[in-house]
């Protein structure tokens, strides 16, 4: 059994990934070397898509308040599109009983490399909390993996052809 607590110099102890006001949350990030406009291209491809919402999904036109769906079982709401940036949205599992929020950043100060954040709250228990952070954690390895032959200068149609 994984201890989530972390002791503090109050008498209180507080669990990992708890906030105050919106139960748990979790961010994962890693950096890749590739560019923000082939990180975004991905990201935005259907095989992209597919990582972050599942299979057959119904997200189609990528426009603020679309709703979205997929034969795994994901649904939500896009809330926030800032193209290059960050996408925002309500997103949840067909078993919980509330959505949580899921925000998808682009982070860079360099033209040649990108650090791609997933960062969900408003999860309901720390035990969801650890499933979500190994879940983005194997979405980012295979973000890194799939966009490797990018860093060798394939274009992102050749990439998509594979």
């Amino acid at each position: 059994m994984v201890n989530h607590k972390v002791s503090s110099s109050s008498n209180s102890d507080k669990i990992v990934g708890q906030t105050a006001s919106v139960g748990f949350q979790v961010g994962v990030r890693r950096t890749l070397p590739i560019t923000r406009e082939q990180a975004w291209a991905y990201l935005v491809s259907s095989e992209g898509k597919s990582l972050w919402i599942g299979d057959e999904n119904t997200l189609q036109q990528l426009q603020v308040g679309e709703f979205f769906e997929s034969r795994d079982g994901i649904s939500g709401q896009l809330r926030v599109l800032k193209p290059l940036h960050q996408l925002r949205m309500a997103w949840s599992t067909r078993v919980w009983e509330r959505p949580s929020t899921l925000q998808i950043r682009l982070l860079s100060d360099k033209p040649d490399r990108i650090t791609i954040s997933f960062h969900q709250e408003k999860l309901a228990d720390a035990d969801t909390r650890e499933q979500m952070k190994l879940h983005w954690e194997q979405v980012l390895a295979t973000i890194a993996v799939r966009t490797s032959s990018l860093i060798h200068g394939d274009s992102e149609e050749e990439m998509r052809s594979q």
